[in-house]
């Protein structure tokens, strides 16, 4: 039998090493950048980051917040995870924290359901299918029975994410994370409107501007302590939490990270997915 690949095969092989070898430009540019002066100042976030089950490099930037302001109640809710096992709260799962999960397709709740029964099962994972909006946000948190103060909450919708986060009432977290549109930089402060029927169509017209996020987060107690390196996300910690533990200004011209989602690629090894595991 002849060892010579078809062309169609040979196309697909060639097309996996050029995505690997854009995977290792686009990682070594990654780690150049942050050798800039403005990554290595002391309290900075933002050259913590790494990735393990999350998006990009946001489970580097939740460790490194937690470390700094200690002990928070190991509770989470999250929503927008599709299937779960490229989220922000996954890895938290794995260290021994609960909490919720909602997410509006119901194909992957059931494929949430399916991979990670040894969560759900017992009640570790509590997962929703809802689509969250301003109106039903905290009645689906008070229905999940949480409230309070808890550990993290993070929001993903590609679209109304600053009018729900400004609802929420029923829950104070330590950790904020949510999704930011870089494309409108500072000083821009704008927003799509409050409209649950707006959706995200693949384009930079979607959700929020950091410097709105950072308004309205400060209204709610919470201050700006950095930004993901591709401009995804942005992490906002409890007021009462800060201490002199972040660089500040905690402003969103201090912290802003312009649009860098071609990182957003990189894969860490295998496609992703998970098991029981044990506690050691």
């Amino acid at each position: 039998m002849s060892n010579e690949l078809t062309l169609p095969a040979f196309l697909a092989n060639q097309a996996a090493v050029n995505n690997e070898v854009l995977q290792m430009e686009a990682r070594r540019h990654w780690q150049d950048a942050l050798q800039a002066p403005r990554y290595q100042q002391a309290k900075r976030l933002t050259r913590h980051g790494y990735k393990v089950y999350s998006q990009q490099d946001e489970d580097g930037l939740i460790a490194e917040i937690l470390k700094r302001i200690g002990d928070v109640p190991k509770t989470f809710i999250e929503f927008g995870v599709e299937n779960g096992l490229e989220c922000n709260t996954l890895r938290l799962l794995l260290e021994g924290w609960s909490g919720l999960w909602l997410e509006g397709d119901a194909n992957f709740v059931a494929q949430i359901k399916s991979n990670l029964a040894h969560y759900v099962t017992p009640g570790t994972l509590k997962v929703g299918h809802a689509f969250v909006t301003t109106e039903n946000v905290n009645d689906l948190f008070a229905r999940h029975g949480l409230s309070g103060e808890i550990g993290l909450l993070s929001v993903d919708i590609d679209g109304n994410d600053i009018w729900v986060w400004e609802a929420v009432s029923v829950v104070k977290p330590a950790i904020f994370v949510c999704e930011y549109n870089a494309t409108w930089a500072p000083p821009l402060s704008i927003a799509q409107p409050a409209d649950p029927s707006i959706h995200w169509r693949g384009t930079n017209y979607f959700g929020c501007s950091l410097e709105a996020l950072t308004k309205i987060s400060a209204k709610k107690g919470y201050s700006l302590v950095g930004c993901n390196f591709s401009g995804a996300n942005a992490f906002f910690v409890r007021n009462d939490l800060l201490g002199d533990k972040f660089h500040a200004p905690f402003t969103a011209a201090e912290h802003y990270e312009p649009p860098r989602y071609w990182l957003r690629h990189l894969k860490a090894g295998h496609r992703p997915s998970l098991g029981p595991v044990v506690q050691v």
